[in-house]
């Protein structure tokens, strides 16, 4: 009987339609689908346990909310990485260019997926690749950024690396 089972549902497996991979950006309007204030109501900051009301109204309070979280998500980064060479994370943008800070915080949290010490500044592409697959193998994290973009911007987008940030944050924020 439980072969009998286990051939029907290996053969319902065989007509099952094949799931596509979905790509990046996909997977980024997915994640910002899920984290849309409109969805939540309420944005999780790094480094506190109680919820920022998001309401959408361009008042000031709002704007020093963001800006809040951003300062908050950016100390997040530095203390995690504090320990390692050429990571020197100010903002959001030009200090995530070479790809060592995403190396670094995947490091930290799983140190034995990679050599961190044998990457090199210079090695851009290599450090991103590394970077975001590593994130996805060994944590789950969707690549939500694309090498070859990264790799082309000496100034990255710095919505775009918060975004991925808040990813790894929200996978690593209950670990440390």
């Amino acid at each position: 009987m439980v072969e009998v089972q286990k051939t029907i549902i290996e053969i319902r497996d065989l007509f099952s339609p094949v799931k596509k991979p979905i790509s990046a950006f996909a997977k980024f309007r997915q994640l910002e689908k899920q984290n849309s204030p409109a969805s939540t109501g309420v944005l999780k900051t790094p480094g506190t346990d109680y919820r920022v009301k998001y309401t959408n109204t361009n008042n000031q309070s709002n704007q020093n909310n963001v800006a809040v979280i951003k300062e908050r998500l950016l100390a997040w980064c530095q203390a995690k990485t504090k320990e390692y060479e050429n990571v020197h994370l100010n903002n959001f943008s030009t200090s995530w260019s070479n790809g060592l800070g995403f190396c670094a915080l995947i490091h930290h949290f799983r140190p034995d997926a990679f050599d961190y010490h044998s990457l090199q500044p210079e090695n851009r592409k290599k450090n991103f690749e590394l970077a975001f697959t590593k994130a996805d193998e060994v944590a789950g994290i969707a690549p939500l950024l694309d090498v070859e973009d990264m790799v082309m911007m000496s100034r990255p987008d710095w919505k775009c690396v918060f975004t991925y940030v808040q990813s790894i944050y929200r996978r690593f924020k209950d670990e440390d």
